[in-house]
């Protein structure tokens, strides 16, 4: 996998950017740094990254 970085559009409703605009600072300091913190967020809260490392780790399908 490479590492540089990869850059993905998404489209937001006024509304989801209000709500994106309203998290800086909380969750950092660009849309990008926002949505990105909200992404990983969500992907731990639900436990798709452990889930994924034990996986990797661990060889399980």
């Amino acid at each position: 996998m490479s590492k540089e970085n990869k850059r993905i559009q998404v489209n937001f409703t006024p509304e989801q950017y209000e709500l994106i605009q309203k998290l800086k600072g909380e969750l950092g300091g660009s849309d990008a740094d926002v949505v990105r913190n909200i992404v990983i967020n969500w992907l731990t809260e639900k436990s798709f990254i452990s889930t994924t490392l034990k996986e990797k780790i661990f060889g399980k399908n």
